[in-house]
């Protein structure tokens, strides 16, 4: 299905707009993307998705076309808002259970609308998954200086300095999506539809918003370490590139503590954002999972 051919629609949930792409018919699949991203990065996914399944990919609030709230990171912007934000897009698409794939921010988004809503997803795919396992180690001595980021996104000027001209802007994404993926040269292709993006108005701090909103999960982890949760027992795979320099692979030791109905293996050839750089095994994987998950469904 050539891209032109998509559903680019929008719908109202949880008071706000959401912008979505839409592709293919059958089980429902919900594609959450992460930082620094919007819904483009699911682009070399959807086709083999669609082939069998009902693909929707959102920007998430403050990314993308979707809409960026007025108000401050905690006001409009905290984790509860996003678990509000999907079920509000799955009762608006009649979606009454489904499979979420995500990444990155988007996982941490799944996880929580697994824990409130559970009888609504009948399973979760994660390539890269940031969860509570991972603990202290973000501030490990030999990684620290790879978040500097998440503190950089909560100073007042981020937006301004990164937004001050386009040739900024892309060299702040260009660094940021070379630097995580194991090919420098992978969003060689798309790097301008990404500047585009993020020059969009309120699309910088919309996505900056998210590390403010979760700054005081981000420190709790860090101060108090690993927390003690009951696992998600929804059935979940997890994908993780090998490469990984942000999350790092060997921090998928404690998934099986988290998840009680774990499938996990490492993706070859990947950094960060494995499903984009290795699109034909990525799409493979989701789809074998997919396969097994709608039989039972």
């Amino acid at each position: 299905m050539p891209e032109a051919d998509w559903n680019h629609g929008e719908c109202e949930a949880n008071g706000i707009r959401l912008h979505r792409v839409e592709a293919g018919s059958g089980f429902p699949v919900v594609m959450l993307h992460g930082w620094p991203e919007y819904w483009r990065v699911w682009r070399k996914n959807i086709d083999a998705l669609a082939a069998r399944h009902r693909v929707i990919a959102p920007d998430l609030r403050g990314f993308g076309q979707s809409d960026k709230p007025p108000g401050g990171a905690l006001e409009a912007y905290t984790i509860e808002h996003h678990v509000g934000d999907l079920a509000g897009l799955a009762d608006a698409l009649g979606l009454e259970r489904f499979v979420i794939v995500a990444h990155d921010v988007g996982a941490y988004v799944a996880q929580a609308f697994a824990r409130a809503h559970a009888g609504r997803l009948a399973g979760l795919f994660f390539f890269d998954c940031p969860y509570p396992g991972i603990g202290r180690r973000w501030v490990d001595a030999a990684h620290v200086r790879e978040i500097w980021y998440q503190s950089f996104h909560q100073q007042p000027f981020a937006a301004t300095l990164v937004g001050s001209s386009r040739e900024a802007c892309r060299l702040y994404f260009a660094h940021q999506l070379s630097h995580w993926a194991h090919d420098p040269h992978a969003f060689d292709e798309d790097i301008e539809d990404w500047v585009d993006n993020f020059m969009r108005p309120g699309n910088l701090q919309g996505g900056f918003n998210w590390y403010a909103a979760s700054h005081a999960a981000r420190m709790a982890l860090i101060r108090d370490g690993a927390p003690t949760l009951a696992p998600i027992d929804t059935p979940t795979c997890v994908r993780w590139g090998e490469h990984d320099p942000i999350l790092l692979p060997a921090w998928a030791d404690r998934l099986s503590e988290y998840f009680s109905d774990l499938d996990f293996a490492l993706l070859p050839g990947a950094g960060h954002f494995a499903a984009y750089e290795q699109p034909e095994r990525a799409n493979a994987e989701m789809l074998g999972f997919l396969a097994r998950i709608a039989r039972d469904a």
